[in-house]
């Protein structure tokens, strides 16, 4: 069976800035843009049987940029919904809420469709990409690749090692790396975190 590879989108004014974005769908800055492109050589020495991104922009130009083909929109994929905290930073969160905490406390509820998301909401949406990744790997001779956003891959990560969807709080993702899950002995491990060619 392949690896899952994880690809973090390259970096926007809000990721540089700490503000939590989900649906606002900001542009790749130059650097992201060059952190996307530094990724091509490692994807150019893989075969594919599965390539997923998050329907948002980030995502797809980092895909694209990082000469990953053909790769299919997965709403699965979109980024946590922040609700009321929607562009706001945990700085900025912590003068009124000074304990919150994403991972255990989710967030309010925002405007405009965006009732915002818990960590089991994520838990639940990573554990379907999941199971479309074991199929693709089980039926092929190559490696899966989603292109997606931090906080999801985080819980996706933690979700695929069989650990609750909080427990991605362990697992720091800084934009424009990739990650390789592989297995061992059977077993779901990391093989390689947070790389930054």
């Amino acid at each position: 069976m392949g690896d899952l590879l994880l690809v973090r989108h390259g970096e926007t004014e809000w990721s540089r800035s700490g503000q939590h974005t989900s649906w606002t769908d900001l542009p790749l800055t130059e650097n992201g843009e060059l952190q996307a492109k530094s990724l091509a050589p490692f994807f150019s020495r893989r075969t594919f049987c599965l390539a997923l991104t998050s329907p948002l922009g980030r995502a797809t130009r980092t895909a694209e940029l990082a000469g990953i083909g053909g790769a299919v929109a997965a709403p699965d994929l979109h980024e946590w919904d922040y609700g009321g905290y929607e562009g706001i930073t945990t700085v900025e969160i912590h003068r009124d809420r000074p304990t919150w905490d994403l991972w255990t406390d989710g967030v309010p509820p925002g405007t405009d469709g965006h009732p915002g998301e818990s960590p089991q909401d994520i838990g639940r949406r990573a554990d379907r990409v999941l199971s479309r990744v074991d199929a693709a790997l089980a039926d092929c001779g190559g490696d899966a690749v989603l292109v997606a956003h931090g906080h999801f891959l985080r819980v996706l990560t933690a979700r695929r090692l069989g650990l609750p969807p909080g427990q991605g709080r362990l697992f720091q993702l800084a934009t424009g790396t990739y990650s390789r899950l592989s297995t061992e002995h059977g077993w779901p491990v990391i093989a390689e975190w947070n790389v930054r060619p």
